[in-house]
């Protein structure tokens, strides 16, 4: 289907990749990972044709269609959510509304040349449009943006009604909905919530075509490709597998890698003795000058150095009280601006323990980070009561902690006044712990990623002795690596903690309660994540 073949690609003196090779069959499924700036991104603009490799070549059927999904998206106005959609199918798209016309005109008086005229065009473009699956056309455009989210009362909403998350659902829409040879994505689970990635991921298991895809979703990657191809250190390497089998099949080809290179060390080492103890003598200069040239010839083995992870180490945080939260018959209504009440959420009550590790659970909309902001003190309840127990300190994250960061500021500014009693230090090596090295800590905010921003109100919550973590989407932006190295965290927090995470996976491994969130109300199942799928058939 694609093949590329020795491609090479770099930006001035960055070298992405060189001599990397790989292929995509008919129907297959890939997952692309690497370390953010690896150049994944890049790959999917060559195989799409937005970008040329500097050598080597790309091959592929010359009537093949390629959709993309990339993080950039256009600017979208002036049609529907449902008819922006439609828009992207192509010649789909300017058909149906010719064929409106000439059905009009049908209607109409004509004479007989223009009737004849008027049929023959309507005929053509019937055939085509039934051909090209045009009849299918707003029923497909109707399911898919219902399966991202959008419920049927919304789709003749306007675009640009909505923020920039929901436009990335549009556009996701729009490229799912071209139905395309081989469709290439960046992130698709960026911006959904567990309902739609679960809905995109059964349409991408029955999709016919070829697919590329990265993903921080393990779970989403782990039940969809049987191929990993790997950017890393300059080169590009295919395993055969899901991510699972790519993570144990790396760690043990570094790790013959590394038995290897100490072979080849303890053999450099005797080889350069042996010159070093004979290179003066004359009886020993042939045997020497042979050495010396075999040791020319030799490629010596690399060990690529391993992206730092991120590490945590909690502070000690204060024991609190064995109830760490109770609050009985707890209700939310927001006022919106024209005066109208919506309720959230009514006659919640729950008791939380220490250690308890909580997943807050529900639809779109259902309440979840409303609940979180009472919890964490950001927003008060309409009704009820709502207790901390004694001794309780809140760390509380949530994407809108990202919007809070001074862009002005470098990151070591951010977090100096953020704990002013803190030595410079002490900051540092925070720092050093999310990632942030060297010059790394003088970079502005401004120019950070969504990544990187996360990072960033990690280390101030990590600096301060909490005992109750409150989370709110604490993996967006994160990578695979970063995802596993905070779940290890949480495993390892001596406190209690509540999240919201779209993450399967992160919720299976840490979850021994879940708080659910549906038709106003809270339900409560006392058991893990497995527990709670085999309960309610999510």
């Amino acid at each position: 289907m694609i093949h590329a073949s020795g491609i090479s690609k770099s930006y001035g003196s960055k070298i992405l990749y060189k001599n990397g090779s790989f292929q995509l069959n008919p129907g297959e499924k890939a997952g692309l990972v690497g370390p953010n700036g690896a150049g994944k991104t890049t790959i999917f603009r060559i195989l799409s044709g937005e970008e040329s490799p500097d050598s080597g070549s790309v091959s592929k059927p010359e009537k093949v269609t390629i959709g993309y999904f990339s993080q950039d998206i256009e600017d979208m106005r002036g049609r529907s959510v449902i008819d922006e959609v439609k828009s992207a199918a192509g010649r789909l798209a300017s058909i149906q509304p010719r064929l409106r016309e000439l059905e009009q005109k049908l209607g109409e008086p004509l004479e007989d040349a223009k009737m004849t005229k008027v049929l023959e065009e309507y005929g053509e473009l019937q055939a085509e449009f039934e051909k090209l699956g045009g009849y299918e056309l707003d029923n497909r455009a109707a399911a898919i943006i219902t399966g991202l989210g959008f419920p049927p009362e919304d789709h003749q909403r306007p675009t640009e009604s909505y923020s920039g998350g929901w436009k990335m659902r549009i556009a996701l829409a729009k490229i799912l909905v071209q139905n395309p040879d081989v469709l290439l994505m960046d992130e698709p689970t960026n911006h959904l919530d567990m309902e739609s990635i679960i809905w995109l991921e059964e349409w991408v298991q029955n999709f016919k075509g070829t697919l590329l895809m990265t993903s921080h979703d393990r779970d989403f990657m782990n039940r969809i490709v049987t191929k990993i191809i790997e950017v890393a250190h300059q080169s590009i390497t295919v395993y055969s597998g899901n991510y699972d089998f790519y993570e144990k099949e790396r760690a043990l080809r570094r790790d013959q890698l590394v038995a290897a290179a100490k072979r080849q060390q303890d053999m450099l080492a005797k080889e350069e003795e042996f010159i070093a103890r004979f290179a003066a003598r004359a009886s020993h200069a042939a045997q020497v000058q042979s050495r010396v040239k075999k040791l020319e010839k030799i490629d010596r083995i690399e060990i690529p150095t391993e992206e730092q992870a991120m590490k945590f180490e909690w502070p000690t945080p204060p024991r609190g009280g064995n109830e760490v939260l109770k609050f009985e018959n707890l209700g939310k209504t927001w006022k919106r601006d024209d005066g109208k009440e919506i309720l959230v959420f009514k006659g919640a009550t729950a008791l939380v323990k220490r250690l308890d590790r909580i997943a807050v659970v529900g639809v779109n909309g259902a309440g979840k980070s409303t609940l979180l902001k009472i919890v964490a003190g950001q927003t008060d309840a309409t009704d009820g009561s709502f207790t901390l127990g004694a001794g309780i300190a809140v760390g509380y994250f949530s994407q809108n902690a990202l919007d809070v960061l001074d862009p002005k500021k470098t990151i070591l500014d951010e977090l100096h006044d953020r704990l002013p009693n803190a030595t410079l230090g002490f900051i540092r090596n925070l720092l050093g712990a999310f990632k942030f090295s060297g010059d790394e800590v003088e970079k502005k905010i401004s120019v950070l990623s969504g990544g990187e921003k996360s990072r960033v109100v990690l280390a101030t919550i990590l600096s301060r002795p909490i005992n109750f973590l409150v989370l709110d989407e604490p993996t967006n932006h994160l990578d695979i690596q970063s995802r596993e190295v905070l779940l290890e965290a949480i495993k390892d927090f001596p406190g209690t903690v509540m999240i919201v995470s779209h993450d399967r996976h992160f919720l299976r491994q840490i979850t021994t309660r879940v708080f659910r969130l549906d038709k106003h109300e809270l339900t409560i199942y006392e058991g893990g994540w497995d527990y709670y799928q085999e309960k309610t058939g999510h």
